[in-house]
């Protein structure tokens, strides 16, 4: 009989190298006699993209896709963005995106814009859920031309409330770098590491609240939503305006005990902002 001594075992041989997901989604809008059409459509791995039909006039409408179902550590996703002169994006996710508990690296979604003169684009992906000991680090980087305008919503849930799931630790980061004509105009960085549950009971964090969201408007006429905004958000949040080298800004804070009733706050909410585009359609199926 052979005999295999344990010495005779490497790390290399004991330790299975785990599959991982990867994507990689790109999509360009085009106007083109006033109607908004697709340019280019990149899909790359577990990255899908769809695009539901628009009705005239209306911004083209695409929905992010990762088929794995959700993404754990080491997991990779990157999303590009390109709004041509004078067109209209919507851009949304098929579902909430989930992070699962993990013992290793980060998962880590990247997502890049660019919007050319005139034109608009409206990132809204629906929820990110964070599992507890989850790792999860995201980045949204956006190019402006001066003319264009931008509206970001980035809701994040700490566990399901109806499942009775808690999040006692985690690591997460996210990093914003939006630039208009070259020159930043919103940086930011959020991180959170380690015991979750006590720094989201503090006052200056969450306040208790176990789902929150950070909604960002560069444009124009920013100053006469401004008060309908805070009509909405009400004592969950806040809303403030400023005018940063010639460009308008909006920024929202909300907080909420659970995803259904940050919910309540962001439908209004994006449907004020986003003008006559609205609400995405998969937001309400």
């Amino acid at each position: 009989m052979l005999q295999i001594s344990p010495n005779m075992l490497s790390v290399a041989d004991t330790a299975p190298t785990l599959q991982r997901a990867r994507g990689d989604g790109r999509i360009a809008v085009k106007s083109v006699g006033g109607v908004n059409r697709l340019a280019v459509l990149y899909q790359d791995g577990c990255a899908k993209i769809r695009l539901p039909r628009a009705g005239p006039g209306a911004p083209l409408e695409a929905v992010l896709i990762n088929t794995a179902g959700g993404l754990t550590g080491g997991d990779q996703m990157m999303w590009s963005i390109a709004v041509g002169e004078g067109a209209g994006a919507s851009v949304t996710t098929q579902a909430c995106e989930r992070i699962y508990k993990t013992t290793g690296p980060a998962a880590r979604v990247e997502t890049r814009a660019e919007v050319a003169a005139g034109a608009s684009l409206a990132f809204l992906p629906q929820e990110t859920i964070l599992f507890d000991r989850s790792s999860f680090e995201r980045s949204l980087s956006a190019d402006l031309a001066p003319s264009a305008r931008l509206l970001v919503v980035e809701p994040l849930v700490f566990g399901r409330q109806a499942m009775g799931e808690d999040v006692l630790a985690a690591h997460y980061r996210d990093r914003w770098r939006i630039r208009v004509g070259g020159r930043l105009v919103h940086g930011e960085d959020v991180a959170l590491d380690g015991d979750v549950q006590s720094l989201l009971g503090h006052r200056a964090v969450a306040n208790g609240a176990r789902a929150i969201a950070t909604v960002l408007v560069i444009g124009s006429d920013v100053e006469a939503q401004l008060d309908a905004a805070r009509g909405i958000i009400g004592d969950d949040g806040g809303a403030s305006v400023w005018r940063v080298g010639g460009s308008g800004k909006l920024l929202a804070r909300i907080t909420a005990p659970g995803s259904y009733e940050l919910r309540r706050r962001l439908i209004p909410l994006i449907a004020l902002l986003n003008g006559r585009a609205g609400l995405p359609k998969i937001w309400t199926t």
